[in-house]
Order: C-alpha cells, then structure tokens, then sequence
C-alpha cells in the first residue's frame, strides 16, 4: 500500500466508516500526542470559561479496598515519609507512614501512571506516565512529567507518545541525567519505545535503546555499585480487543557500561536464559554489595508446559478434545460421571444420556471441554509455564534458573499483569516476587514462602525494602498499601485515599440514597451518599460501606419496590440477586445448553431491571437474554446481536451496553464491544442493525434511550482498544436510523458514558477518561465540570433524580457527587442578569458562634446561597426579615456562571451577641434578594 493510499483511507475513516473495515484487517490511526497534549489545553481554556466550574464536586468514598499500586518511593534518610503511585489514580505523598496522604498530581494532563523517581536531596520528581501491567484499563499516559518543588507544580518534559512507561532512573551522581524505559502504545504500534536518555534534565532526550515497533522496554535496572552499568528487559507483547499476544521474540535483557549510551543483548541461545516466542514479561533486580553480584530476572514463560503424565482414573478435557466418538462410547461409565462431577455439570446430563447424544451425533465428545470452558475459567489456566526465576553471577554472561519445577499460582496464564522482583539491598539471598500473591525466598530463589497475610490483597506491583532494617517492607497491590516490620508476618494496611477503580455506578432512592460501584479486582460495594472520610470507624468497627460480591465487581441494579433486593455481579457474566437484610443469594447467569456454543460474556457484562416491571431483567452475552421472574429462568430473545466473534483468548463480540426505552416495554437497544448496535422495537421478535452508517469495530461504551422523546437515543463509541481518543458521540430522532454526531468540539478524549438529563432534554452529560462534561444545547456545544474532580478516567455516572445529583463512577478515585439543580434550571434564567436559586432552609442551633470546645470546634453556621451571574460583576446581596429590613448585606465579585455563596447566618444587629461576638437569625422566614432576584428560606 502507498502513502498516499494510506493517507486517503485514513481520511475516509475518520470521516465515515460504512463498512467493518477494521475486522477486515484495516486498523484506524491511533491518537496523536499532539492531539492528546491539546485536548489538556483545551480542557484548561474551557474551565475558565464553563459557567457551571464553580458548583464543586464532593468526593463520597470509599476507602477501604483501595485501588491498584504501581510504584513506591521512599525517602532513604526517614522511611515514614514516602510516595505511592496509583494505576490511575494519581501519585499522593505521606509524612506520617501512610496514615494519611495528600495528591500532588491530580490536575496534569494525563493521571495514571506507570513509575517514578524521586532525587531526594533536591526535591526533584520525574513521572513517567502510562500504566504499564497492559491490562484493560491501563490508561496511555502522556510522557514524562517533571516537578522541581516537591510535587507543587508540574511540567511535561517529553516523551509524549510513548504512552506507557515502566521505569524512570535519576542518576545519584548526575541529577540531571535521567533514564527512561518506555513501553509504547498498547493496542498499535509506534516507534516511541525503548530506552530514552536525557542529560539536561528532561530537556532533550536521547533513543539508547530500539528493538522495533511492536518491542518496548519495561524494566530497567542500575548498578548499585556503577551507576554506568544498567540492565534492561524488552518485552514484546502485542494487545487486541479480541486478542492479547503476550510474549514474543523480542523480549530479551540488554546491558549497558556506559551509563545507557548503548545496550547489548545479554540473553542469546547458549546465555542460559530463554529465548523466542515464550519469552515474555521480565522484571529485574539487582544485589552488589562486598563483592557479591548477582543479577535477577522474573520471567513470565508462555511455553506451554509438557504434558502430564495420564492419571488412567480420571477422564481429562484434553482427552476429550481430540476423543473420537467410539472412544467416548466405549468409555467407563465411572469415569464419565467423575468428569461429569468435577466440573458440576447439571443432573440432567448422566452418562448414559451423554452416550446417547454423541451415539445419534447430537454433540461431539468436544462439546464437554467447550460446555465448561469460558472466558473467566481461562483465566485460571495454568498450562503454561508461568513464573520462573533466574539468576546471573557474572555480569549477565549465562544464567541459570534458580528453583526445580514450577511456581505454581503465582501467575496463572495472566504474568502480563505482574513483573516485579526484589533482592535485599542488605541480603543477596533474600528475594521477593510478586503476582496474585507476593512470595519471598531466604535461599536464593530455591524455595518460596507465600507471605499473603489476610490483611493484604491479592495481585502485587511494588515494594520496597528498607536497607537498614530487614523485614521493613512497605508493599502496593491491586487493595492499596500495605506496612510489615516482621518481613510478612504481620501486615498493616495503609488506605485512607479515595483511589478505588470503579467500573460502574448506581444509586437507590433511600434517604439518604446509597451508592452502588463494581471496582475492578474488589468487587461490588454500597454506602451512604453523606459518607464523609473519617477514621471514626476504626473505633466503631463499622465501615460506612458494606461488600456484596467479591472479584472484579460490575453492573448494578437495584429493585425500585425493595433496595435490600440487588443485583449485582462479577466478571464475565456472573451475576447474583441479593438480598442485602437476610444475605441469601442466587446465582443468574443464564447457561447455554451441551451443544451449543457457549454464550461469550464481556469482561463487564451489561444487566438491566425493566423500568416497566421491575421483575423483568435482561443480561447481555453476545444475545439479549431476558427473565420474567426476577432471574429464576431466562429466555433468549435474540440472535447473536455482535459481528460474531473474532479468534483470539480475549472475549470479544459481546454485547457491552443495553437499554429500554421508558416510553415503550420491548422497545431495546443493545451495542456491542465490536461496534454493533441494534434496536428491537418488539421485546426482542425482530432485530434492525442500526450502526452500518456509523464508525465500524469501535466499542459501543454506551447507547441510551431518551426519556423525552421515544424515537430519540444516544451512543458513544469507545475507540480505546485501537489507541484511538476520538470523542464519537451520536445522537438520532428515528430510532437510530439516522445518527448525527453531536460533541465534536469536545477535547481528544474517549468517551466512555453520555446520559441525557431527567428535567431538561437538553441538558446532557458526558464521562470521559479525563472528566465530565455538559452539555445544554443536546450536544452542539460542551462545558466542563470540573471543581474539587481531578482529572480522573469517569466510567460512569448516574443522577439521583429526588436529590438532585449527579454521582460519578470513577476509575481511579471512587465516587463524586454534584449538585445539578442549577443546570437543570439554566437553561430557563441564563438570560436574567442575576438569579438566585431556591434556598434550603435551615434549624437554629444554641451553638452557632458558641465558645469552641473539643467535640464542637466549627460553631460559624454555614448556609449557602446558588447564584448565577449572566457576566462578570459585583453584587450586593441583602438579607431581609419578614417585614422587609436589611438585616445583613454581602458584597461580592461574581463570575460568569453559578457560583456558591457562603453566608454565616449572621445579623447585623440582634437580641444577643454569641460567643465570637456575631448576632445570628433568629427564628422566622428571610428573603435573600439581589437586583431583581429573591429567593426565601425560613430559619426553624
């Protein structure tokens, strides 16, 4: 293909795509880093003029389970104070051994990151951004970031397109030198991969390192001894929404001696150490120290492993695989029903119905091994190699593996996530390696010790070990941060920041409201909408909010009739009906039958309780299947809504998203993570594929019927799983034959939610990876909302219709809420010059502006006022009584837009001054007035 064609077709396709190009082999241009860097600024240009940038968001919880850890550093000379970097939540700094911490990197272009370094004696930060455990929500990151005065500001030095970064170096002797390992895009390929050298402190940078497009860098290792000796690891790993090649001939360890000017490939075929298309993820440690050196590499070998010997008492899958039919009727009827048994296959399916089916051809032995295999069991399979770990003595030279046989369990068939290894600064044989538990070895890697105390969370990224004090660990994982000083005996865990990584949000009508989130790898949690961050549960023993399922935690829905009735589920389709008060669950998940193919279930299987009948619920696999009765018996009621599935080990053409329409019961659409929308007008009798004229193979992140208007609905698609940014947002008036893009003036940022406002049918949101935006002209123009939100990935969000707000599912910072009030009335007083909301009323207390004590330190009353500015001005505020004298006047400078006001409540004169010496209402009704504008409220 010629340039020029290549340019053209990618005109085409960022125009119009009619056809499923893309599975045809066609893949779409990935995001430029010139785009991404100008969708920050445009972000930038559009808070200072949002007029809705002052209603702040509040920030809900919880807590407790944490999110995933990706680096920590630790000041060498005070271990109490140290940084942790968070997947995608952002880098927080503690001064107090992680009893609490602060952010210092919550409003940079990008916020997940990969790792960092820190040159402690001068205060200097380097961020390299972009997670790097290339799973299905590790974000692309945006270079490198450099902070000169300990986190206050930010500066990015470079490196934009690298998109993932595994390790970032300062060099002890040369602060301004700095080494970079970058692991390139995730779903394309691109160049910006490798190691980068900079000499100038992040001015200018330096390729040291190249293997090719598809071969990043994701570990580097210095001397401790010769800061002019690095190691590196290349990893090969190629990633596609239907497919994730993990390992590859690329990978390797390279070596430097001249300070990362030049690398040398260590591992060839007669090194020892594996080579070719196995070799996978490696991580690398390295001890020298009294003339000891040793070398450590942590390798996830995707080489299958050799076949077990055949146990003659029991009947495997791989048997069956390639078991022809008179095999299998010849078969001992006990060890059928063994297999049969092991895998709990219903009781409808016996050994001699099971002989009859493959007798009259009805099935193939095969059928068995694809009846119990699915996406989430493959998770679990352990055929290949996994985790091993070796070790070099002379430089690199030749290596040798360190233990007999394998690690079992510590990677399963998923080592892309994990890579770390660690050797005692003060020990060489004592080692630490990390996966879905973290182990340590006082033998050199000989034998290993699982140290997965029950304080501590599975799936480990980053530890540190204190060189002066042996069994001082501090530990990050997918559950946060966890403290020992018995080298694992005993664990603390360190979670008082916000960072949960929420797939999923929902709320019920409670007063006060709770809410509902799946969080990836910590299940399914529910807690009070008033949850205010406080220790105080530590005394009562009584955590504000409470788990419901386990795993990685997805779709909610919650009974209308009956909030104690939720379901709720965990990966891959595994849903439950709950019942919060008696605890009693059910399993859902609707099964396909011996024969069939099995349903294929997205990661985040899409659920949906009928707004019509709350007893009608729908699941999503690649068909729509729906139940009459609360999840006791399904039916399927459709044909297989996606492009039909594509070979690979990702679970893919299944459906992603699914709505009904309140106006109509069957009126449902449904869209898919390869690109397929589709609406169904009669409970699901016949299907119309309403996405041809669309973007083709994008995930469909959502498609929503509008509460206004029966023909009228909404999609965005994701492009994500292609490096693709692009804000695709779409709207159509006929049911979606027709779509109309709406949002292009939106910043390059994929979206991944749009929901339209109850109260007015102009009023839209938008969750995208960067924050949320607001619409009120049904898409032709975008704000921001933005105050007290950093600029976290927003998966999802809900609006609590009785109270008024919105509530945000976020990825990396558990949950926000919003007043939305004053958006929903905008568009109707944006004409007035000045206008002030409804005001809530409010009850005396005895104690405003009494003496301070210790359980009551804030006695100043705080009583807020709403109030819109059609421009820039100053306002005089008057507070009257009820026979209309002004009893206090507030002067204020108001920007453009509803800002909130805080009044103390107090009077200029009155029947007794309080303790700090204010007058304060009395009881009676009030009218705040401004110009033309007044609102009452009554003091109780």
């Amino acid at each position: 293909m010629t340039k020029t064609t290549r340019l053209l077709l990618s005109a085409v396709t960022c125009l119009l795509l009619t056809t499923s190009a893309f599975s045809q082999g066609f893949q779409p241009p990935s995001s430029r880093a010139k785009d991404r860097a100008e969708a920050f600024e445009k972000r930038e240009a559009l808070k200072k003029s949002s007029p809705f940038n002052q209603i702040p968001f509040i920030n809900v919880g919880p807590t407790v389970m944490s999110g995933r850890v990706v680096d920590i550093e630790v000041n060498p000379d005070n271990p109490t104070t140290f940084y942790v970097a968070y997947a995608s939540g952002g880098l927080w700094k503690t001064i107090n051994n992680g009893t609490s911490f602060d952010p210092i990197f919550d409003n940079e272009a990008v916020m997940t990151i990969g790792d960092f370094d820190v040159d402690w004696k001068n205060g200097v930060i380097y961020v390299g951004t972009g997670e790097v455990n290339s799973s299905r929500s590790s974000y692309a990151g945006l270079g490198v970031f450099k902070s000169t005065d300990d986190g206050k500001s930010w500066k990015n030095v470079g490196l934009e397109d690298s998109h993932h970064i595994g390790k970032v170096i300062i060099s002890e002797s040369n602060p301004n030198e700095v080494l970079v390992a970058a692991l390139g895009h995730l779903y394309s390929d691109n160049s910006e991969r490798g190691v980068f050298k900079s000499k100038d402190g992040g001015t200018t940078w330096e390729k040291t390192l190249f293997i090719d497009d598809r071969t990043g860098v994701v570990d580097l290792e210095q001397d401790p001894q010769n800061d002019q000796i690095f190691y590196a690891s290349s990893w090969e790993r190629e990633r596609r929404a239907w497919d994730f090649v993990e390992a590859g001939e690329g990978s390797a360890i390279y070596k430097s001696v001249d300070g990362g000017e030049s690398f040398s490939k260590l591992t060839t075929a007669d090194s020892g150490f594996p080579v070719g298309q196995g070799v996978g993820r490696i991580g690398l440690s390295m001890h020298h120290k009294d003339g000891v050196e040793k070398i450590y590499a942590l390798l996830d070998n995707y080489e299958r492993r050799p076949a077990e010997p055949i146990d003659e008492t029991k009947l495997s899958k791989d048997q069956l695989r390639t078991m022809s039919k008179d095999e299998f009727l010849s078969l001992d009827n006990k060890l059928l029903s063994g297999f049969l048994n092991s895998y709990r296959f219903d009781k409808k399916y016996n050994a001699d119905k099971l002989k009859m089916m493959v007798k009259s051809d009805e099935i193939k032995p095969i059928a068995l091994v694809e009846f119990v295999e699915d996406a989430n069991s493959l998770l679990f399979d352990t055929q290949v190699i996994g985790a091993e770990v070796y070790v070099s003595i002379n430089g690199g030279t030749t290596w040798k593996k360190t233990h007999d046989g394998y690690i079992e369990y510590l990677y399963n068939s998923y080592g892309y996530y994990f890579g770390m290894i660690e050797v005692s600064p003060s020990n060489p044989d004592k080692l630490y390696i990390a996966g879905v538990p973290i182990l340590s070895s006082n033998d050199a890697g000989k034998t290993w010790k699982n140290i997965n105390k029950e304080n501590v969370h599975v799936d480990h990224h980053a530890l540190w070990i204190n060189p002066n004090m042996p069994g001082h660990l501090i530990n990050g994982n997918d559950g946060g941060v966890n403290i020992t000083y018995d080298d694992g005996e005993h664990w603390i865990k360190c979670n008082s920041p916000a960072v949960g990584q929420f797939y999923y949000v929902n709320v019920d009508n409670e007063d006060p409201y709770n809410i509902y989130g799946g969080a990836q790898d910590n299940g399914v949690w529910y807690g009070p909408s008033n949850y205010k961050a406080s220790s105080r549960w530590h005394g009562t023993g009584d955590y504000p909010y409470k788990a419901l399922v386990g795993g990685d935690g997805m779709q909610i829905q919650i009974d209308s009739r009956n909030s104690d009735i939720v379901y709720a589920g965990s990966q891959y389709g595994n849903y439950y009906r709950i019942n919060k008060k008696t605890g009693q669950r059910a399993r859902l998940t609707p099964s396909h039958e011996l024969g069939e193919r099995p349903y294929r279930w997205n990661w985040q299987a899409p659920i949906l309780l009928s707004s019509h009948n709350q007893d009608v619920f729908y699941m999503g696999s690649n068909h729509l299947h729906r139940s009459m009765d609360q999840g006791k018996s399904f039916t399927t009621i459709s044909k297989d809504l996606t492009n039909g599935g594509r070979k690979g080990d990702v679970a893919y053409g299944t459906l992603s998203t699914i709505d009904e329409s309140v106006f109509r019961f069957g009126l449902i659409y449904t869209g898919s993570d390869d690109g397929v929308i589709q609406v169904s007008k009669d409970g699901g009798f016949t299907w119309d594929r309403i996405s041809n004229k669309l973007p083709q193979d994008m995930w469909v992140s959502r498609v929503r019927a509008s509460t206004h208007k029966e023909s009228r609905v909404y999609a965005s698609l994701n492009g994500y799983r292609w490096d693709d940014f692009t804000p695709y947002l779409y709207i159509s008036d006929d049911y979606g034959q027709n779509w109309s893009r709406i949002g292009q003036e939106l910043p390059h940022e994929a979206i991944n939610v749009v929901k339209e406002d109850p109260v007015d049918e102009d009023v839209l949101y938008v969750g995208t990876d960067h924050g949320v935006y607001v619409s009120t002209d049904r898409g032709v123009t975008f704000t921001i909302m933005s105050k007290d939100l950093p600029a976290v990935a927003v998966h999802d969000l809900v609006i609590q219709e009785k109270s008024k707000e919105i509530v945000l599912g976020t990825h990396g910072r558990s949950f926000y809420k919003a007043d939305i009030e004053p958006i929903q009335e905008f568009n109707k007083i944006k004409s007035e010059k000045l206008h002030i909301f409804a005001l809530e009323d409010v009850r005396k207390s005895s104690r405003w502006g009494s003496k301070p004590s210790i359980f009551n330190r804030d006695t100043e009353p705080k009583f807020e006022i709403k109030i819109y500015a059609s421009n820039a001005q100053n306002a005089i505020i008057n507070i009257k009584n009820e026979e209309g004298k002004i009893i206090q006047t507030l002067n204020k400078e108001l920007p453009y837009g509803i800002s909130l006001i805080t009044y103390n409540l107090s009077a200029i004169e009155g029947s007794e001054k309080a303790d700090d010496g204010n007058f304060y209402l009395e009881r009676g009704k009030y009218v705040i007035e401004s110009g033309a504008s007044k609102q009452e409220f009554e003091v109780k």
